[in-house]
């Protein structure tokens, strides 16, 4: 009795395991590198503004933008994904200085991943609409129109609406609870398992009586 309960709680425990192990396999998609790199000084600042993740991005939801030390936006047209990677073409006049980048994109699982940095041009250039295209390759769900007009004087948005999320997951805490239930239930059933008795046990003899006495006549 006691070697099956014990191969019962055994299975229980190694199902509470798996469930407490689920979150870490879905963690969210992360920043691996950029181009220009974080904290980087860069001859000119590039055509495009990359960059990569450790897993593919979705396109709702997506924005990235680059602007100036003063706060002039520099980016034109709308994010280009392929693969893991995810672009964006600046145009216009492009002074020496800093600049910062702010991103917002979408992982597979809908969480939005957000953040910004800072890299720094030695160089002044330029880059005309015409010759803004993106080096990268568009994938399917990207848009084959470029916007002609810079925004130039346009303000960057601190809050980006959140993309929707197209399915409904199970959350961290919901599966730690069903994990700590399937441990209650197995720590009950073997409290009332060890707590039962056999239902008879040996005769004992009649006090006063010696043991190996014969009866009487």
């Amino acid at each position: 009795m006691r070697r099956a309960l014990a191969a019962v709680l055994g299975i229980l425990l190694g199902l509470a395991a798996l469930v407490l192990a689920a979150p870490a396999a879905q963690a969210h998609n992360v920043l691996q590198s950029t181009d220009p790199a974080e904290g980087s000084t860069v001859p000119v600042v590039p055509e495009t503004v990359t960059l990569t993740f450790n897993e593919p991005v979705l396109m709702v939801g997506t924005q990235i933008m680059v602007h100036t030390a003063d706060e002039t936006m520099v980016n034109i047209g709308p994010p280009i994904l392929v693969d893991n990677t995810a672009g964006i073409a600046v145009t216009g006049e492009l002074p020496a200085g800093e600049y910062t980048v702010i991103y917002r994109v979408t992982s597979a699982d809908g969480h939005p991943i957000e953040g910004q940095y800072r890299f720094t041009a030695a160089e002044a250039t330029s880059y005309g609409v015409a010759t803004a295209a993106p080096t990268m390759t568009p994938s399917p769900t990207t848009s084959a129109e470029v916007q002609a007009s810079e925004s130039a004087s346009a303000e960057p948005s601190a809050t980006v609406a959140a993309p929707p999320v197209e399915e409904e997951r199970i959350s961290g805490p919901v599966l730690l609870g069903i994990a700590a239930a399937f441990i209650v239930v197995a720590g009950v059933v073997a409290w009332l398992l060890l707590r039962r008795r056999p239902a008879s046990s040996p005769t004992q003899p009649p006090e006063g009586s010696a043991p190996g006495a014969a009866p009487g006549p």
